[in-house]
């Protein structure tokens, strides 16, 4: 719901607090209970995250998060994880991406999301509707099992480290779109880049740039194949893919440090 790990563990904070203090036997269902108290603080949450989006510099994209590769192989788990459907999620307002979560990930009933939205049961299909019509205008149409995605990826990086255009060209759709997230603090490309020959071209010449030796190892990200990029052995990004059949649609390359504290520390835990 939130896009951040640092945020929802938050949240799980503040729900945790609120819960003890309850007198349990008050409380009808306490499923129901905690389902409210969790979804009103996520929304407070998100609001402030959306005055947070309305300063920041550049695209804004979810924190990336490791997920264990048997996450890839269910496909239904790993597309309701992915980044680019987290992506599409960032378009919604709170309480559209509240309802949609709440229904179609979990199975909430409309009455319980209505007492955890503050809207009548009405209202809530209503939104549910909204939202599910604009998240499936957005998200991708076409599903590619994993090991394609994997296949792609690595033709993707054998490109790339050796800069060959042709080899690059040749795995991208010709409608890829590129989308990085700097925060600011690293340097990206200010608005996403359309069409293969500019994407190709930007990643080649923005290589040529760097002062060191950057290589990229495949690894799970958000239930899907991916890449963790470094630079002279420091993380520089993770870099998430979406596949079509007619190549590498989406590319989805989080820079800002804020976002790689997590995934910086257990790719060394994994190195240990």
């Amino acid at each position: 719901m939130l896009g951040s790990a640092a945020d929802a563990e938050d949240v799980l904070q503040e729900t945790w607090l609120r819960w003890v203090d309850v007198d349990l036997g008050r409380v009808r269902d306490e499923r129901s209970y905690l389902v409210r108290i969790t979804t009103r603080q996520a929304l407070n949450r998100l609001r402030t995250l959306r005055r947070r989006k309305e300063a920041y510099v550049g695209s804004w994209l979810p924190e990336p998060l490791l997920t264990a590769p048997d996450v890839a192989e269910d496909v239904e788990l790993a597309e309701s994880v992915s980044m680019a459907l987290m992506f599409v999620l960032e378009t919604l307002s709170p309480t559209e991406r509240a309802v949609f979560v709440l229904r179609d990930a979990f199975d909430v009933s409309y009455d319980e999301i209505a007492a955890a939205v503050g809207r009548s049961p009405a209202a809530v299909r209503q939104i549910a509707h909204r939202a599910r019509q604009h998240v499936s205008a957005r998200r991708p149409r076409e599903v590619v099992a994993p090991g394609e995605i994997r296949a792609a990826l690595e033709s993707f990086r054998r490109a790339v480290e050796t800069g060959d255009l042709q080899a690059l060209l040749d795995v991208l759709a010709p409608e890829v779109v590129l989308v990085a997230d700097g925060g600011g603090m690293r340097q990206a490309v200010p608005r996403p880049v359309v069409g293969a020959d500019k994407v190709a071209r930007m990643i080649l010449g923005g290589l040529r740039k760097v002062p060191g030796r950057l290589t990229a190892a495949a690894t799970v990200l958000n239930g899907s194949p991916a890449l963790v990029v470094h630079l002279d052995g420091e993380l520089d990004g993770v870099m998430a893919v979406q596949v079509g059949t007619a190549g590498i649609a989406d590319i989805y390359y989080v820079r800002n440090p804020e976002k790689l504290t997590r995934v910086g520390s257990e790719t060394r835990l994994a190195r240990r």
